[in-house]
């Protein structure tokens, strides 16, 4: 009998199982052969705590003590947002909410020279902006929780749930798994584990987001660039070991899935990438896509659900799982002792799963 069964292996899963493994038994499980396989794995890997709702962002700004203090976690990148003509609004709304200061494009040029000068009209630049060693702060969890003596399993897709006068019964693949408490860390299948739980589904939606990886434009070294984003994230552009990762930034509604690119969405994302450099893209690399998974306000789940007491929401983190996974599961951890929270009554409000 464990004390906790948290289902999903992501970032949200193993973080809380690193959290509660000081309050008690815990055992994770996790449907693939290996964790942080699907959004999780497929992250842009970016630290900026001003990105996202206020809610948010006060979790992520929350999260930054705790990432500056595991060596070599961030790395600098810095952040860049670039604007056409006739874009002036999304552009200053964009560079107001993440206090970006306006540069001119020939100073945005001289850090990202493949800058078309004759299409961008407006540039910001801002050096709060970190890449997450997000393998290192997968195994810094980890190895918290096995050295507290946490299970992690793999290849244990949840087939069953049943409540029990103690808790729950989870059936895997392998067997069945006994905890007082289960945390629903299951990414895009949350719902469908709460469903399997007997519990309300709260109508989270999982959003496919999709990547190209392409040469480093004209043949720069581009270690040194920042993130680049379209003003309003039309698209995006990320350094990423000598190549560049360009996203459509799109956001199109999917059941769960393993998901994969879309070719046209891919062509029309690098298309408007494309229109604001003076390199043309000639091949790709690599592709893939991800599930960004959103609650119905865009709002993480964090807490008890309000019909069942031993069922734990860790849902709807959306594109911001590992910046603010850190005060996630410290606040789930705090939660779950009944302890009184660090964090304000305000936020804890925001994100608790009784407001649907």
């Amino acid at each position: 009998m464990y004390d906790y069964v948290i289902i999903g292996g992501g970032i949200a899963g193993i973080s809380t199982a690193a959290r509660l493994s000081h309050l008690g038994k815990v055992v994770l499980l996790e449907g693939e052969a290996q964790l942080a396989y699907h959004a999780s794995g497929r992250s842009a890997a970016l630290y900026e705590p001003r990105y996202g709702l206020a809610p948010v962002v006060a979790l992520s700004m929350a999260s930054g003590a705790f990432f500056n203090s595991v060596p070599n976690l961030l790395s600098p990148r810095g952040l860049m947002i670039l604007a056409k003509e006739g874009e002036d609004l999304a552009f200053e709304h964009d560079i107001a909410t993440m206090d970006m200061p306006e540069i001119s494009v020939e100073a945005a040029r001289e850090i990202v020279p493949v800058i078309n000068p004759d299409v961008v009209k407006r540039a910001a630049f801002a050096t709060h902006a970190w890449d997450i060693d997000t393998d290192l702060l997968v195994q810094t969890f980890v190895k918290e929780a096995r050295a507290n003596g946490a299970e992690i399993l793999t290849k244990e897709r949840v087939l069953a749930i049943e409540k029990t006068s103690a808790g729950w019964r989870v059936n895997t693949q392998s067997g069945e798994f006994r905890a007082a408490i289960l945390v629903n860390a299951a990414g895009a299948w949350v719902d469908e584990i709460a469903a399997m739980a007997g519990v309300k589904p709260l109508g989270f939606q999982p959003n496919r987001r999709s990547m190209a990886r392409i040469p480093a434009p004209g043949g720069h070294d581009v270690s040194h660039w920042p993130m680049v984003f379209g003003c309003g994230e039309t698209w995006y552009a990320k350094p990423d070991a000598g190549a560049l990762i360009v996203s459509p930034a799109e956001e199109h509604p999917m059941a769960p899935h393993d998901a994969f690119a879309d070719d046209m969405v891919l062509a029309e994302g690098l298309a408007r990438y494309e229109e604001m450099m003076t390199e043309p893209v000639t091949r790709l690399i690599a592709n893939w896509a991800g599930l960004r998974t959103f609650s119905p306000d865009r709002v993480p789940v964090i807490g008890f659900d309000p019909a069942e007491p031993a069922f734990f929401w860790a849902a709807g983190q959306g594109g911001y799982g590992f910046q603010s996974c850190d005060a996630i599961s410290r606040l789930i951890a705090e939660l779950v002792a009944g302890k009184l929270s660090s964090f304000t009554p305000e936020l804890v409000a925001a994100l608790n799963p009784g407001r649907f």
